[in-house]
Order: structure tokens, then sequence, then C-alpha cells
């Protein structure tokens, strides 16, 4: 049975928050209907990063298509005609949406996929860790809901207490003007025989001193309500700062955060809809109060009355203009992030998204963004404010986009499809440091208006470290820099400082992350696997696999010291496997038959108590990207003496000509693979 339908069973908020992936852009009724066509096409697939696999997409998104429109056909009923009409609508709607980009359908579906899988997954282990972390996600975004009800009432309450002070100062103009009309009746009266003053003149006098008296009391009290609104624009946006410190400063640079860790291959970092509609909100109540603070003021300057409230309506004004420009500086971020490794003349891609553009109304003027490279140092000077000059380190072709507004999404962007990096300016590099660890960014910068002009912002906002290769062999160097940076950079770091040394176990995570994700494989590094890696990577056998835990490992041993002996370095061995593995080896290492992680001597001791004919793989300790075979079997020079004899290691170069099935059944003296599993029934 579908995941899907496994999930409509749940308890609590997991099937909430799985609505709320889909939004506008895979409406819930479309993913009940297919759930099942969907899980059973190839998804996974496709390659989101090969524009190349844009034709399988386009396949898959009319298949889509077709299939909404032939369950819409077959609606009967009354209910039936409703549904026939959404889902028909839902058809075109997906058609217009993913048309011009059927990749962004795929990515959109497969983060769908694997969100459903871990929200069933954790629902149903609410005892475990993880269900404990959906729990308190869950209370979190109570509060979050809870907190923009509270603003909503406030902002409510203040806009009645505005329209009362604005109905009551308008019955106050309305007395003074009756004043005034006394008082010049008053100035009249001397025109006027005396008899005929006397007469009159008390009666005026009375009248004056009575409305006179109600001004006096009425002002204090328009004075009052004046400062009660006041204080009660105070409360709503100290409310709103708190919100909004939530929403950026915990919940964005979370996201932000699982993005980075998504480039080591971590999971999906997510979708920005739930975000985009926290910070629409935000802009939404911002904007209403801000609107209510500018009537305040207005009515002030009308009936100007003396107190301390021209200095709260300005500090009001002040704060509010504050909040707004952090929310909208701060929502100007990058969907889709550059290649972090990214080599000169070679097309490459971004998109750049304004999570509160369709609220603000942004693109009614729709803006420009630039994409310009700077240099580490650049980066910081700008984060100082010390950039005077519009300097960059290189050229990008195509570097400006305009922001567009997609209707069916809700969403404000701009797609950077066919930037080039076109030259690039090194800066002087620090001792050993290589080309290789020189980071550069992608400084994407706009300037919009919102409210008619009212307010007019410069936004900036920087991508992930980029590494800047001009030569696919220096690929596997700068892959390094891109690991290390993604896996220990701190949230508000100055750019882009990364620790020197990191304890093993924090590694660890890193590389199997890494591996998984490369080799596409859900098996990752087992403990044994570590422990291999730890000797390998600290050159030492004696040490107990506990003690690795508190170990520590530098950049340097990581990957500017060559491993003894050799002439290549930790991280360059280790990313040989993975290539290796992950381009001719995949099927093998996911069903077990490769043990890859044996040192020479490990392989001996396990295969001397075996069968002769017995044999494993593991990857060569002496050349990068190599997996030998290691088997038990006689010693032609003693005999009644066996030996374990190792083979030359194979590469992808051998692979290419023939594979590793072929040629382990091309060599009769290999007849069992370690333990005991006869070679045929695996290969």
């Amino acid at each position: 049975m579908a995941v899907w339908i496994q999930a409509q069973q749940l308890q609590g908020d997991a099937l909430h928050q799985m609505q709320s992936l889909y939004g506008q852009h895979f409406p819930i009724e479309v993913r009940h209907y297919l759930s099942q066509w969907i899980e059973g096409q190839l998804w996974d697939a496709i390659d989101l990063e090969n524009p190349q696999e844009e034709i399988k997409a386009k396949r898959l998104l009319d298949s889509l298509i077709q299939e909404l429109q032939k369950k819409a056909e077959h609606q009967v009923g009354e209910d039936g005609f409703l549904l026939k009409i959404k889902l028909g609508h839902y058809a075109s709607q997906l058609k217009s949406t993913y048309d011009r980009c059927p990749l962004e359908l795929v990515r959109c579906i497969k983060h769908i996929l694997y969100t459903e899988q871990r929200l069933v997954r954790e629902a149903t282990n609410s005892s475990s860790p993880v269900g404990g972390l959906m729990d308190s996600m869950s209370q979190k975004y109570h509060q979050i809901n809870q907190a923009f009800e509270e603003l909503r009432i406030l902002t409510q309450d203040t806009e009645n207490d505005l329209r009362k002070l604005q109905h009551n100062q308008e019955y106050f103009i309305i007395q003074y003007q009756e004043s005034l009309r006394i008082q010049a009746q008053l100035s009249s009266l001397a025109t006027l025989p005396p008899a005929d003053r006397q007469l009159r003149e008390p009666s005026l006098l009375s009248k004056r001193a009575t409305v006179e008296a109600w001004l006096t009391r009425e002002a204090n009290t328009l004075q009052k309500y004046r400062l009660g609104l006041a204080e009660k624009h105070q409360k709503t946006l100290a409310l709103l700062r708190k919100q909004q410190t939530v929403i950026l400063d915990d919940e964005l640079i979370q996201w932000k955060r699982r993005q980075q860790l998504a480039g080591n291959g971590g999971p999906p970092e997510g979708g920005l809809d739930i975000l985009q509609s926290w910070c629409e909100k935000l802009a939404e109540t911002i904007w209403q109060n801000r609107q209510q603070i500018r009537r305040a003021e207005h009515l002030r300057q009308q009936l100007p009355i003396p107190g301390p409230i021209e200095e709260l309506l300005t500090e009001l004004n002040s704060t509010i203009t504050d909040i707004i420009s952090a929310l909208v500086t701060s929502t100007f971020i990058i969907e889709k992030q550059p290649p972090q490794v990214l080599k000169t003349q070679t097309k490459f891609a971004a998109t750049v998204r304004l999570l509160v553009g369709g609220k603000l109304n942004v693109h009614m003027n729709p803006p420009q963004v630039k994409a310009t490279i700077i240099s580490e140092q650049q980066a910081k000077a700008l984060l100082k404010n010390e950039n005077t000059r519009n300097d960059s380190s290189g050229e990008i072709l195509n570097n400006n986009c305009v922001m567009e507004y997609h209707q069916t999404t809700g969403t404000l962007s701009a797609h950077f499809r066919n930037m080039s990096l076109k030259r690039i300016r090194r800066s002087d590099r620090r001792g050993a440091e290589s080309v290789t660890e020189e980071k550069f960014t992608i400084l994407f910068e706009s300037q919009f208006s919102v409210g008619g002009n009212e307010l007019v912002f410069q936004v900036k906002t920087l991508s992930l470290p980029v590494v800047v290769i001009v030569h696919g062999s220096q690929d596997n160097n700068a892959t390094a820099t891109v690991l290390w940076d993604n896996a220990f950079a701190e949230p508000g770091r100055v750019p882009f400082i990364v620790p020197d040394k990191v304890l093993w176990p924090q590694l660890c995570e890193a590389l199997n992350m890494k591996y998984k994700a490369e080799v596409q494989s859900n098996r990752g590094l087992s403990e044994e696997n570590l422990v291999f890696l730890a000797q390998k990577a600290f050159s030492s056998s004696s040490v107990n696999p506990e003690d690795y835990r508190n170990m520590t490992m530098t950049w340097s041993q990581f990957n500017r010291e060559s491993l003894p002996g050799r002439n290549f370095t930790f991280w360059q061995w280790f990313d040989g496997v993975m290539e290796l593995t992950k381009k001719h080896l995949k099927p093998h290492w996911n069903d077990g038959a490769i043990l890859g992680f044996v040192n020479k001597q490990q392989a001996q001791d396990m295969l001397m108590s075996k069968p002769n004919g017995t044999f494993l793989l593991r990857f060569s300790d002496s050349e990068i990207g190599g997996i030998t075979i290691a088997w038990v079997a006689e010693n032609p020079n003693k005999a009644g003496e066996r030996m374990v004899w190792n083979l030359m290691p194979y590469t992808t170069k051998d692979f290419s000509i023939r594979s590793l099935a072929d040629r382990i059944s091309d060599l009769n003296h290999l007849l069992f693979l370690y333990p005991d599993r006869p070679k045929d029934e695996v290969f």
C-alpha cells in the first residue's frame, strides 16, 4: 500500500505536516488519487543536476497530466463532478507551472516522497529520539501559530482603538469649531447696543465656559487614548520582534544549515512553503501595524496636543521600519545554490527567492538581481560594511536576471539558468594553502521598493563557499575543502572560518553522509569500516577502537599531508574508493559482497581459517581508486602450506573494459566469497 495511505492512519501532526508539503505546488487531492502511480515511477532515476535529463522529466510530467485527466474522466455523481473539475484544474496548473521546467516537478516529488517516508517512520516510532524530535517540532509549530493568533488579536484591538480615537478626535474638532463660533459671536457683541449686549452676553459666556471645560477634559482623554494606543503598539512590536527572531534566526537559519549539509549528501533541506507562509504572515502583520502607526501620526498632526506622544510615535515608526527592513533583507535567500566546486568556462545555475515578495507586491515593479563572484576577504569586508567599491574576483557571464512572480505558487524568484565563470582572479595564498583551498562566494544583490516607493531596500545574499577549479584533476581536492566547510561551519561565522581540527566521530559522520550520497546506497559505513578508516588516517593499528572517539583530526592530516609511504592524502584515497564504488561496484557494495575496508593483514587473518579458494574484496592500500582480490590457496613452493594471495588492484580503467563479476568468473581458483558463499550465487 502506498506510503501516503499509511500516513493518513497516523495520529498527531504528521499528516498536517505532510499536507503542508504540497501547498499549491502539488495539491493533496492529486497525491491521494495518484499515490500508487507516483511511487511506481522512477523519479530517483533522474539526475537533477544533469540538464540532459529534462526529456525524461518532461515524459513523467506528461504522464502525470494524462493520469490526472484519466482520473477526472472516471468521476461520477455530484461529488464526482466537483472532483472532476478540481482534477482538471490541477492538470492544467501542473502543465502551466512545470512545462518549462519539468526537472522542478521531479525535485518537488522526490522531496515529498522522501519526507513522507520520514514522517511515517517517525510517527510510527514516537518513542524514539526522532519521534521525540518530531513532537518538539509539532510543539514549536504550535507555538508559532499561537503567537500569530495573538498578534492578529492585538492588531485587531489596536485597529478598533484607532477607529475609536479617530471618531473621538473628529467630535473634538467639531466641538472646537463650536467654541470658535461662540468666541466669534462674543466678539461681534461689541457692535451691538449695550442693552442687547447685556441681554446676550451672559448666555454666550456660560456656553463658552461649558464647551471649554469639555474641550479641556476631552483633550486629556484624547492624550490618554493616544498614549494607550502607543503602548499597545509597543507590546505588539515586541511580540513581532520575538516572532520574527524565532522564524528568521531559528527556523530559516536551520533551513540554511540543512541546505549546507545537503551539499555533503545530507537529506534534502525541505521546501520553503511553510517558511514563506510564516514570513508572509509577518509581512502582513508588520505592514498593518505600520499603517496604523502612520494613521496615528496623521491624527496627531491633525490635532497637536502637547505631550510625549510625538516622541513615542517617532520611536514606534523607527522600530517598525527596522523590523520590516530585517524581514525583507533576511528573506532574500538562495533557494538553489550554485555548484560549490565551480569549473571555469562551464555552465551553472542558481535560484534566488524573496519569501515576502508576493505580500509586499514587489513584483509590480520586477526587480533585477545581479550575481558577482567575490573572494573570502571581500565577503568579510562586505559583512562589515567596509566595501566601498563594487569589486569582484572574476567575470560571470549571464549574471543578470529579473525576478518573476509565479501566480500558481505565489513565489517571487530569479532563475539564473546559464551562468558561466569566464575568468577568476586569485589572491595571494597563505603558506601551504593551494588553489583548491581558496574559497569564493557568489554575491546576489538587488534593489526594490515597497508601499509605492515608501521604502527602498538594497538586498544582498551570499552563496555557500565555492572553490574555483580550471581542470577536472583539481576536483578531488576542491571537494575536500567544500566537505570540511559544509560539515563544520558554524552559523553566523566570519566568512569562511572553519575549525582547523575536529573530533574523529564528527568527521566520521561527514564521511558516512558523503559516502552514502555518492554511492546512492542505504548501506553506509559500519563501525568496523570507521575503525579501519581511523587506523588508516592516524597510521596506527595498535590504538583501542574506543580511543578513536576522543582523537582529533586536523585539516592537514585530512588533505594536505600524504599518508606514510604514499604519495596521496587520506581524503584522496577515500574519494577514490567512493568514485570506484559509485561507477562500477554499487550493486556489489549494496548486497554486501564487498567488504572493502579491510587491510592486508586483516584479510590474511580472516582467510587463513577458511577452505582454499575462499576470497574477499578489499580496497587497495597502495593505489587510489583500486580494489584487490585476496584469496587463500596452497603455497606452490612449500607442500602442505597455505598462504593468502593478492591480485594487482583493479581500477576504473579495468572495469570500463570488463566488469568485476566477469573478472571473478574468469578466475577458476576463486570458489567461495568470504565467509562461505559460492561465487556463482553472488556474481
